[in-house]
């Protein structure tokens, strides 16, 4: 599920949110123990008031009392066209559940156990929402994606104001993280959670290595985990992929261009934009985790 954005002009009326209420200090939402419905979201890690790894539900009239944001979004991939959409910024988010309001992370988890990961400075710089309408209207009459055979987007999703990628690693931009069928989400801290995947040995710091783990950790995190860290849509955790880079990075190369090539069964994406200096720097940091291997 990795997300591709057309690049596209900010709107002067109507990209800019608008926040519908006032109520920056409003209280903090209650959270409750079990969950009433499926679209209730599942909250934590690091929670305010509740005891590390206690999971907690909000409802969504709790989301929909905090304050909203509103704007048309006119470059996300998950749309056909200019969209409204309004919800709760992850910022708000944050702020009434984190037991500490600055924590550095964010990590949204899907249905289908995909994740995205929201660092304090990608939530500063592109402010993203947990989108609760859209067009006005609730889950049950959101467009479906067209990504998943017509499956619906609910019960919420992640969008952006406008995005403006920040950087770019070789051939790869930094990629707006716009998942839908988002059911979760945990507070914590970005060092520890980006760190169960950073590169390992004597050649941990080379630029390629690197290079690699940058991009790794912006795309691959999203469906492959370490443990109980990163996504678990793919099946297939970090040590396989660091045994497919050792002993055959060629196919490991052609399987990240065009998946389908190696297996007509594939679900996961192709990335044919990744150039040769992309593929060779992922081979190198995926081998700083066999012990044999040798970028």
């Amino acid at each position: 599920m990795l997300f591709l954005v057309l690049a596209s002009a900010k709107s002067a009326d109507s990209t800019y949110p608008e926040t519908k209420s006032p109520a920056q200090n409003a209280a903090r939402p209650q959270l409750h123990e079990k969950r009433a419905s499926a679209f209730d979201l599942e909250v934590a890690g690091d929670l305010a008031g509740v005891a590390p790894g206690t999971s907690r539900y909000l409802r969504r009239e709790d989301l929909l009392a905090l304050p909203q944001v509103s704007y048309t979004v006119t470059d996300d991939a998950n749309f056909k066209g200019p969209t409204q959409v309004s919800g709760v910024s992850l910022e708000e988010l944050t702020q009434h559940l984190s037991a500490s309001p600055q924590a550095d992370l964010v990590v949204a988890i899907c249905d289908d156990l995909y994740r995205a990961h929201y660092s304090r400075s990608y939530i500063t710089a592109h402010a993203p929402l947990l989108v609760l309408l859209i067009n006005g209207k609730a889950p049950g009459d959101w467009p479906k994606a067209e990504d998943a055979h017509g499956m619906g987007m609910g019960p919420y999703l992640i969008s952006h104001p406008v995005f403006t990628s920040r950087s770019k690693v070789l051939s790869q931009p930094e990629e707006p993280q716009i998942p839908w069928g988002v059911i979760r989400l945990e507070f914590g801290n970005e060092e520890k959670v980006l760190g169960a995947i950073a590169p390992l040995g004597p050649n941990a710091k080379e630029p390629a290595v690197q290079d690699g783990y940058q991009i790794a950790k912006q795309n691959c995190f999203r469906c492959h985990n370490m443990g109980e860290e990163g996504g678990q849509k793919a099946g297939r955790p970090w040590a396989v992929l660091a045994t497919w880079a050792n002993a055959s990075p060629k196919y490991f190369g052609a399987y990240v261009r065009d998946p389908k090539s190696k297996n007509p069964h594939a679900q996961m994406p192709g990335n044919p934009n990744y150039d040769d200096a992309t593929i060779h720097a992922l081979i190198s940091y995926f081998r700083t985790f066999v012990a044999e291997g040798k970028p």
